[in-house]
């Protein structure tokens, strides 16, 4: 799972700060696109996230999203600056950046005045929120997005703490991230058809709520509604892992055949002669009632016993990892999924592979997350401006 060259003739001048924008450049790196990240001169924040190995901006998610890529510092309010970024964009494919509306028309970076600059450029604004509704231009975070879509509400839903709680991941930063992806993809595409300039928006606002109404917007879908928001079976609060003798098991026995074949298993099939689980539409309508029975089971053999046991009788199931344990586990251990790489100032270091394979396609080595302007220079001589 190394990185590929699919998009090695395909050069993207990159203003994206934090995770959102640097998310999807990421993922365009590893399949080979020549990323030039323009940063100010203390670096994208995000650098400092997390305690570094040796160097300052240099922490460990730095390490992660911005790898592959190439750092320039320019000040692009003095006129060297502004040249090499207009330079800069008069040769690359693509333009993104999740600059305020405002602030980029203050810099002379509107969608107008690049096109004016390469007239089949793709630009690719990465937004809080649609230029089109009452919101836009407000600054957006990851945390903010979380509270308006109506993801803070889904854990409330499960265990019944009214409180609102995020999800603990840079949530609404990478689902957006990736929807900027495949929308820079369509646009390349487009832009190679009829070699006209695209202007893509990506509002974070409406990339997570569409997201979380794939299968939330349930039966309140229909006009007038037939039933709530909320897919029933994602927030059943008996629908969690189960704990064994030694640690904790997820099963996912979600036709009827299999639940049967689960107490079988068990070595109980006499507790589906109760009245409330004896049919499937009882298995189906008392599911708290029925998983309490299946945990009394669980608790008495080790996880190992059981994802042995259900493997044998088909049913799915695989054990919980805990964040340390992923390095060991036996499936990513097998594909190479973690590589230890040299980092040429920041010592040894773990990397995750690219997850998607293109069988194939030339491999290739990812380049390691770049020192703040490390490439300024070389940059520079490519563009025939010299050295700033």
């Amino acid at each position: 799972m190394p990185g590929t060259n699919l998009l090695s003739d395909i050069k993207i001048a990159d203003m994206t700060t934090v995770i959102f924008g640097p998310y999807c450049t990421q993922t365009l790196a590893d399949m080979g696109a020549d990323v030039v990240k323009v940063e100010p001169k203390g670096g994208d924040d995000f650098r400092n996230v997390g305690k570094p190995a040796n160097n300052r901006s240099m922490g460990p998610c730095h390490l992660t999203i911005n790898r592959g890529k190439r750092s320039v510092v320019w000040d692009l309010k003095s006129e060297p600056g502004k040249a090499a970024i207009r330079k800069l964009i008069q040769q690359s494919d693509v333009f993104i950046h999740n600059i305020r509306p405002d602030a980029v028309t203050r810099l002379g970076l509107t969608f107008e005045e690049v096109r004016a600059i390469k007239p089949d450029i793709v630009y690719v604004h990465c937004l809080g929120f649609g230029s089109d509704g009452p919101y836009a231009g407000r600054p957006a975070y990851d945390d903010l997005i979380q509270g308006l879509s109506g993801a803070t509400m889904l854990l409330p839903k499960v265990d019944g703490n009214e409180r609102p709680r995020f999800i603990p991941t840079a949530f609404a930063d990478k689902v957006s991230g990736m929807h900027a992806m495949y929308a820079t993809l369509a646009a390349l595409h487009h832009r190679d058809r009829t070699g006209e300039a695209v202007h893509v928006e990506v509002p974070m606002f409406e990339c997570v709520t569409h997201f979380l109404l794939e299968e939330h917007f349930y039966e309140a879908e229909f006009d007038p509604p037939v039933g709530p928001f909320l897919y029933q079976r994602q927030v059943d609060p008996s629908r969690q892992p189960l704990k064994t003798s030694n640690g904790w098991i997820v099963i996912a026995p979600y036709v009827d055949a299999r639940w049967i074949k689960l107490f079988d298993v068990m070595g109980a099939p006499e507790e589906l002669q109760d009245e409330r689980i004896a049919d499937g539409k009882g298995r189906f309508f008392n599911q708290d009632y029925m998983m309490s029975r299946v945990q009394e089971y669980f608790d008495k053999q080790t996880t190992e016993y059981w994802i042995d046991a259900l493997a044998k009788a088909d049913i799915p199931a695989a054990r919980v990892n805990d964040f340390p344990d992923l390095q060991s586990d036996p499936h990513l251990v097998a594909t190479g999924f973690f590589q230890r790489r040299e980092h040429p100032t920041e010592g040894h270091y773990w990397e995750t592979q690219p997850p998607v394979t293109f069988r194939g396609t030339q491999q290739r080595e990812i380049a390691p997350a770049p020192r703040i302007g490390e490439h300024t220079e070389l940059v520079l001589s490519e563009l025939g401006l010299g050295i700033d």
